[in-house]
């Protein structure tokens, strides 16, 4: 019987995991780490449910890591077969899972120097050398042309417009003569972004297992760009300094487009820019060999002198801890982007454990910060946050820039479902919170007449019944 099992990203953002089944084989779609509540990553640590060795194939949507960070750990515990990515994603997980692994690694090293962990000795979940045998396993497929995996599973790819590389799946399964198609979102990227390509809509699915991140919402109408220059202006006219936790790839690049933009505009000071992720200064040259992603011409960049695109006048790109370490020492205006961008690790934490006391700085939010996550106490409007063991009193001003998400808000999600010639048998909301899911499956049915369901965790469906 062919099956749809929804092993992450039901009732959550995070985790991403959704098993498909069919003659006997079986496919992974994403293979995501949980973050969030202490509950949704103790399930992390967690065998999953199924055995990993009986698992024939993963494909991956795009490389963020809640949708591609348990890759080293399924491996580990025994997924022997290839991880199906188009050329973008497979270069960026290059980057991203042996950086995860090593913040994880760091992170375990400084609890147990700080004697902070609850688990003697701490342990990260996996090493960089488990994250290098994860890559491996990987084999590239094409970004936009349709890739048979079996004859159980054909995939065709469509750009999601969230960050290089990332497609949204239309896969056909095929079982005893019958067939369905079933589309998996991945994460919908947004409308008319100053970077990256506008999301396709594929035409026709049987079902639809759609992202809800944002389902109860739309960002704010404001101009991005205004936004911006309007913190950064207040902010450093008091002698204070920036901090913005940012995810190291796509939402780095947006926000430093932006800024590149607003400093030729001269509406803002030129600052110093620090950078502060090993891997962010690798990012653009991912750009420029992936153009059929976004609307970037380096070469007319170039051309008129106004240089690279991703990058502020005044950046610095930081790699090492010591170089990292030496910004507590700057006191005058300046801008700070550290992953991770939800604040649940990294070296973001250590400049939210300087920068917080200070009344004159602020801090940008520019992307969804999931429940339970340091980044969502302090929108919410904590004082006394826990970082290193340590409870910092907060005087920082927090700032919410949602225009930058990388995400669909609401009515961009109705538009990227309209783009379907027909209604599904069914639309599957994930990946998103309870209450985002339920406004959002209230909106569907209200505007598109579908029917909608929201599966729970462990949840399955025959797609050829």
């Amino acid at each position: 019987m062919a099956k749809i099992t929804f092993l992450g990203a039901a009732g959550a953002v995070t985790g991403s995991k959704y098993l498909v089944e069919a003659g006997g084989k079986r496919l992974m779609v994403d293979c995501g780490l949980f973050q969030g509540p202490r509950e949704l990553r103790q399930k992390n640590w967690d065998r999953l449910p199924v055995d990993p060795a009986s698992i024939d194939w993963i494909v991956l949507t795009h490389a963020h890591i809640d949708h591609t960070g348990y890759l080293p750990r399924i491996v580990e515990d025994g997924f022997r077969g290839p991880i199906f990515a188009n050329a973008a994603t497979h270069e960026l997980c290059n980057l991203l899972l042996l950086d995860s692994a090593h913040l994880q690694e760091e992170d375990a090293r400084f609890a147990q120097k700080k004697g902070y962990s609850r688990h003697h000795p701490p342990l990260p979940l996996y090493t960089t050398e488990e994250a290098q045998q994860a890559l491996t396993q990987f084999r590239e497929v094409p970004r936009k042309d349709p890739f048979t995996v079996s004859p159980q599973f054909t995939v065709k790819p469509y750009d999601a417009g969230h960050i290089l590389g990332s497609s949204s799946l239309q896969i056909t399964i095929t079982e005893n003569g019958k067939s369905a198609t079933v589309v998996f979102s991945g994460d919908v990227g947004r409308y008319n972004q100053a970077i990256l390509n506008d999301p396709a809509s594929p035409e026709h699915a049987d079902y639809i297992l759609c992202e809800s991140t944002y389902g109860d919402r739309d960002h704010p109408a404001a101009a991005s760009d205004d936004a911006i220059a309007e913190i950064v202006n207040r902010v450093s006219k008091r002698g204070g300094v920036i901090v913005i936790p940012a995810f190291a790839v796509g939402r780095t690049q947006t926000l430093m487009y932006i800024l590149r933009q607003l400093e030729n505009q001269q509406k803002i000071p030129k600052l110093p820019t620090f950078v502060d992720s090993p891997m962010a200064s690798d990012v653009t040259d991912l750009y420029v060999r992936h153009r059929e992603d976004h609307r970037l011409s380096f070469q007319q960049l170039e051309r008129t002198g106004n240089g690279d695109p991703l990058d502020t006048h005044e950046v610095h790109m930081v790699r090492s801890v010591e170089e990292s370490k030496k910004i507590n020492a700057i006191k005058t205006p300046c801008i700070i982007m550290a992953a991770s961008g939800m604040c649940t690790g990294g070296r973001i934490l250590h400049h939210l454990e300087q920068r917080l006391p200070d009344a004159r700085n602020v801090v940008i939010f520019a992307g969804y910060q999931a429940e339970a996550t340091l980044g969502r106490y302090l929108l919410n409007g904590g004082k006394e946050p826990r970082i290193h063991g340590n409870y910092i009193h907060s005087r920082a001003e927090i700032e919410e820039v949602s225009q930058f998400s990388a995400h669909s808000d609401r009515t961009e999600m109705i538009r990227w479902l309209s783009g379907f010639k027909a209604a599904p048998k069914r639309l599957f909301l994930i990946h998103g919170e309870p209450q985002a899911a339920q406004s959002f499956g209230a909106r569907v049915q209200q505007q598109l007449h579908w029917p909608v369901t929201i599966p729970n965790l462990g949840d399955s469906f025959d797609p050829l019944a």
